[in-house]
């Protein structure tokens, strides 16, 4: 796909910024969610365990062909998050690596700039893409870097990323603004996020998500581009079994003939169709 002229598309850190600068009126019911999914979100340490009793099933997953997978934490997080995701997606026979941007504070003067390196320098050591995995944030960041760099990337996985949706439908919204400290509101760079890159690109989302708003985090219909319901809360979302799953069928997928998740048989009893009704 030709590269775009750096006329058109907004350079990635603006897109980024934009995202915790961004104020605008909610679309009309998109809300953050409410009360009683925020208090869910402890379920968190359950998803956890769930995933530690499913490691024999989670075993018998197609192991994978080595290659690098950069994982990207979520707002106010760091490599730690991720430790467990990675070492499943290792178990599973990929080159998992963190992030190694310590917290992850938002749009940092330096932060695309090192990402960008270390996805050049991982694509020319092993000559070949490197896959980009974000939950939250993180995943705002591997969509950006896969638009600039598609030649360097192979597919791109969010968890909850808040990517099509103004950031008050969220309720880290203050947690943004706070590290952030960018105000000011641009919509034309809202706009840009919520394209989804020319890569395959799946985004793993829940409706009780008690962070974001789950019309976030959907994806526009397209051809490399798709939507996976799992029951999960948000900081769960990384540590969850079901998304696990889902993000070892992904990675899987060979970019040349890539397909949709298959949610059919007993997956269709676990995984939903991604929509926006």
């Amino acid at each position: 796909m030709p590269a775009r002229s750096p006329s058109r598309r907004p350079r990635p850190q603006d897109v980024i910024d934009a995202v915790v600068r961004e104020r605008p009126s909610a679309p009309a019911g998109i809300k953050a969610p409410g009360p009683l999914l925020m208090a869910l979100e402890g379920r968190a340490p359950w998803e956890f365990a769930a995933s530690i009793a499913a490691v024999p099933l989670l075993r018998k997953l197609p192991r994978g062909d080595g290659h690098r997978v950069l994982v990207l934490p979520g707002l106010a997080a760091n490599d730690l998050t991720t430790l467990p995701m990675r070492a499943f997606l290792r178990d599973r026979g990929y080159d998992a690596l963190p992030w190694e941007q310590g917290l992850n504070l938002g749009p940092r003067p330096g932060v695309l700039e090192a990402l960008r390196e270390r996805v050049h320098a991982l694509r020319r050591s092993d000559a070949a893409p490197v896959s980009l995995v974000g939950w939250s944030l993180g995943g705002v960041y591997a969509r950006e870097l896969a638009k600039e760099m598609p030649d360097s990337v192979r597919c791109v996985v969010t968890l909850g990323s808040p990517f099509a949706g103004p950031p008050q439908a969220t309720n880290a919204w203050w947690l943004f603004e706070r590290v952030s400290g960018h105000p000011g509101p641009d919509a034309a760079m809202q706009a840009a996020l919520r394209e989804a890159p020319p890569v395959p690109t799946t985004s793993i989302y829940s409706r009780t998500d008690g962070i974001v708003a789950w019309q976030c985090s959907l994806n526009p219909p397209g051809p490399l581009a798709e939507n996976i319901e799992v029951h999960a809360s948000h900081i769960g979302l990384g540590l969850n079994p079901l998304a696990m799953v889902a993000i070892a069928d992904r990675l899987a997928q060979d970019p040349a003939c890539w397909r949709p998740f298959d949610r059919s048989g007993l997956r269709g009893l676990f995984f939903k169709t991604g929509g926006t009704s």
